[in-house]
Order: structure tokens, then C-alpha cells, then sequence
């Protein structure tokens, strides 16, 4: 969704990268419908937005494919890949103008890091009263998190695997781990990792203990992943590969033992609902059903780094480097 008519009231600063490894806060002008209140449109003024490190890597490198510039564009992206562009998934502000039943609300918007902004009352989702403002960044996070275990279908009692355990791979097996009778294991080569995981209740380990699992999910973003989450998952058991690697090629090991165990590899993504879901579910509901599960303490621990706004343009290269630290950093506007 481009914001490329109505009114102009003004500017406002805005994350740009801006070439390979680089990036600069520039003046952008915010628009909105004619009479924005009347009309539903809201003006939100941010707090903080979240950066996902994954995706935001791979567009900060211009690793972006040419075959996906569509399909990768951000709800409310400005500019083309690769540069230069605005992008970014993860704001959190609350509304200083629209209509009445949202003045003052605290709310979550699939917006880039950007300072103000308008946009359609419906592209925002007001945060639950017991949710902080502040976790609430991890909101797109969990979508994908909700939207994977979808495509998984897991059943009570499954012994399951999440390879890789960043923000998305520890959420995957927060949420599993929720279903009765479910034995979860979150593995990760860093042994960091650890911290995140036991706090969320997780078991924790830097490899696999077994080789027969029912299901297994990959999330580590590293194309040494996906061959280890295929070398444990058991008879007719099924891989759901929810990394993606931008232009990067990987080597799927689909000789050995996957023909005989009968596997299945299957791709999630969050930008669709899966077909099943679709009669009763919309992305509304989705996100509000995310926003509805950030209530718990625990999940602060994700969030492992703030950095003010206007310090990003030194910033960004440093979050997004791998340092094996890093999970969701915060932005503070």
C-alpha cells in the first residue's frame, strides 16, 4: 500500500537505506485522505518499531532477489528494491488524530521506522490494555510464529524440533510448547542461546538428542540448518522451512534417507493464511490474536538491545551484523 494520495500536512523523518551497507534518516512528507478523521484515517505518532533482522539484513545488503521485489515489498514500503528504499514491519505509537474510539490508543501498524505517519484506520490494531508498548514490537514476529505452526499443524503429544532459535525459532517452540503433552527441543549452535530459551520454559540443547522426531521446524536462517533439521525427522514426518535466504543458494540433501522415511518439506511464509484457515481467518485477526499472546512477562527476554531513532544511521550496520547476541533490538523514538 503506497501512501501517494490526499493531502500533505506535513513531513517526517524516516529510516532510508540507501545503497549497500548504508543507510540515512530523510524528510518524508506524510499524506493522508481528505479529511482524515471523517474519512478513517489515523495519525500515529511512534514510540518505538522493532527491526527484524533476518529480512532487514538482507535488504540492508541489497540481498533482496529481483525475482521477489514484488512479493517482498512491505505493506507501506516507499522506494524500489534495491535502493533506495523504506522498509520495515514493526511500529508501535499511539494515535494523535482520527476517529474518536482510537484518539490516545496505543496501537501496532505494519509500518517502516518512521517518526509519524498516516495511514487507514484499518492498517492499525489497537494494543491490549496488558500488553506494554514496549514488547509489543514483537508483534509481527509472532504473526509469523502463529502462521508457521499453522502450515506445521502439530498434534498433542509430538515430539518436535525447532533448529535455530532467533526470534522466530524461539516463538515457534514457545508456542508449541503449549500444547499438551508436547516435547519441545529448541537447538542452536550458539550456547547463548540458552538464556532465552530456559526463560521461555524451553529445553535447550546445541544439537540434536535424537533422530525420530514427528516434526521439525528450521529457523536458523543458515543453509547449514536445513540439512540437520532433515537428518532427524522421522518416519513420515514432516520439515517446515520458515528461513529465508534472499538470493543466497541452498543445497537441500533430499538423497539418503528422505525418499525412504517418505518426508515432507514444506515451505511458511506469513505473507498468506493458509488455505485451510482462510474461511475463518483474515490478517486482522491474526495480528490481534498476536498481540493477544505478547501478554506474557516472559517474552521480554527477546528483546536484547535500544537504540535511539536518530542514532541509526551509525547504528544499523552494528544490529544487523551476526554477532551472535542480538535478537529483537529495539528502536526508541
Amino acid at each position: 500500500m503506497q501512501l501517494d494520495n490526499g493531502q500533505e500536512i506535513g513531513d517526517s523523518l524516516a529510516w532510508w537505506v540507501t545503497g549497500p551497507g548504508e543507510g540515512a534518516l530523510r524528510h518524508v512528507p506524510v499524506r493522508s485522505g481528505e479529511n482524515n478523521a471523517n474519512c478513517g484515517w489515523v495519525t500515529v505518532e511512534a514510540r518505538y518499531s522493532g527491526i527484524s533482522r533476518g529480512t532487514e539484513a538482507l535488504v540492508f545488503r541489497g540481498q533482496v532477489p529481483e525475482s521477489e521485489f514484488q512479493r517482498m515489498r512491505a505493506p507501506f514500503q516507499q522506494g524500489e528494491f534495491p535502493f533506495p528504499v523504506k522498509y520495515g514491519y514493526a511500529n508501535v505509537g499511539r494515535v494523535i488524530s482520527g476517529p474518536k474510539h482510537l484518539e490516545g490508543r496505543p496501537v501496532f501498524c505494519l509500518f517502516p521506522h518512521q517518526q509519524r505517519f498516516q495511514v487507514p484506520q484499518e492498517a492499525v490494531q489497537v494494543i491490549p490494555d496488558n500488553v506494554p508498548a514496549e514488547r509489543a514490537v514483537l508483534a509481527a514476529n509472532l504473526e509469523t510464529a502463529i502462521n508457521g505452526l499453522w502450515d506445521a499443524l502439530p498434534a498433542v503429544g509430538d515430539r518436535i524440533l525447532v533448529v535455530g532459535l532467533g526470534v522466530v525459532g524461539l516463538l515457534v517452540a514457545w508456542l508449541a510448547r503449549q500444547i499438551p503433552g508436547t516435547q519441545v527441543t529448541a537447538i542452536d549452535l550458539n550456547p547463548a542461546r540458552r538464556t532465552q530459551a530456559e526463560a521461555l520454559g524451553l529445553r535447550f540443547a546445541e544439537c540434536p538428542d535424537e533422530n525420530d522426531y514427528d516434526l521439525v521446524f528450521h529457523t536458523s536462517g543458515h543453509p547449514s540448518g536445513l540439512p540437520t533439521a532433515l537428518s532427524v525427522a522421522g518416519q513420515e514426518s514432516k520439515v517446515v522451512e520458515m528461513s529465508w535466504y534472499g538470493s543466497q543458494r541452498v543445497e537441500a540433501p533430499l538423497g539418503e534417507a528422505f525418499h525412504s522415511r517418505r518426508l515432507t518439506l514444506r515451505s511458511s511464509q506469513v505473507g498468506q493464511i493458509p488455505s485451510y484457515q482462510q474461511p475463518r481467518w483474515n490478517y486482522g485477526r491474526r495480528m490481534r490474536l498476536a498481540l493477544e499472546l505478547l501478554a506474557d512477562d516472559r517474552l521480554d527476554c527477546l528483546i536484547t538491545g535500544e537504540t535511539r531513532f536518530a542514532d541509526l544511521p551509525e547504528a544499523m550496520g552494528d544490529i544487523l551484523a551476526n554477532d551472535g547476541h542480538t535478537l529483537c533490538h529495539r528502536i526508541v523514538y
